[in-house]
């Protein structure tokens, strides 16, 4: 699905990524972790082909950057970003901003295929949001946004779907309800990707993380074996420790010297 290379990028004598390597299979659902400035959202700019690196390759759905026009790679990603959101016309209707999902656009200028529509209201059924489907897109709730851009990266039945920091903004009660959704994406036939530097957002649908440390991916593998005291202590530079409960990481400083 995803395959990065020996990635280096470079601005002037600032090196913001340094030699990453990453192998994502289909069937596999990553995350990337690590601390604000770490390369994560670099990561997937290379990923989605915004962005292209000083040296190494970036495999994606089975074409190389470079010598594919990254703009078809695109129509089979789904991305969820706060870049995204500020895209949007807050005066469009929800349903609207949902249907733009199946072509890629940003807006229509044309009339929208009955089809369409009708998708793109299911859509927004299925994530309890369907009463606002007329309402327009700036009166929504931050969590309610978040959903529908969601239902508008579904809309073209992705192969990939990446989530930059979904839950940045939501107060407890949004991000879970959020979360609970995103979690129901296991049913689907595709590939998730999500960046977060939060590590409770790591949800039972989750299989592998790689972890983000100064422009190099520190550790990358199944969630259990990264997601350790140790691991994850030498990248954040602080004693932690890591509970599991139902399938979830939740992390806490300890005391120094106790961590564990």
């Amino acid at each position: 699905m995803i395959s990065l290379s020996q990635l280096v990028l470079q601005r002037d004598e600032r090196v913001i990524l340094d030699g990453v390597n990453l192998q994502v299979n289909k069937g596999e659902h990553w995350v990337i972790l690590g601390r604000n400035g770490s390369g994560k959202t670099t990561i997937l700019e290379m990923i989605t082909g915004y962005l292209f690196p000083t040296s190494g390759t970036v495999d994606v759905l089975g074409h190389r950057y470079g010598r594919v026009d990254v703009r078809e790679v695109r129509k089979r990603i789904g991305y969820i970003s706060q870049s995204v959101i500020e895209k949007m016309s807050l005066s469009d209707p929800v349903w609207e901003i949902v249907a733009t999902g199946e072509y890629a656009f940003l807006r229509f200028y044309q009339e929208i295929e009955p089809a369409v529509i009708r998708k793109a209201k299911a859509m927004l059924e299925d994530f309890g949001i369907g009463h606002l489907s007329s309402q327009p897109f700036g009166t929504l709730s931050q969590g309610e946004r978040k959903k529908a851009l969601l239902a508008r990266a579904l809309m073209s039945s992705p192969e990939l779907l990446i989530m930059d920091e979904p839950c940045a903004g939501l107060d407890l009660y949004e991000r879970e309800k959020l979360l609970n959704d995103l979690n129901k994406l296991g049913k689907r036939d595709m590939t998730v990707l999500y960046v977060t530097h939060h590590i409770e957002e790591i949800i039972p649908l989750f299989t592998h993380v790689a972890l983000v440390h100064e422009g190099s991916i520190a550790a990358a593998g199944p969630k259990q074996e990264v997601l350790t005291g140790d691991i994850l202590g030498s990248a954040y530079e602080l004693p932690v420790e890591v509970d599991w409960v139902h399938d979830r990481p939740w992390i806490r400083v300890a005391p120094k010297g106790d961590a564990g």
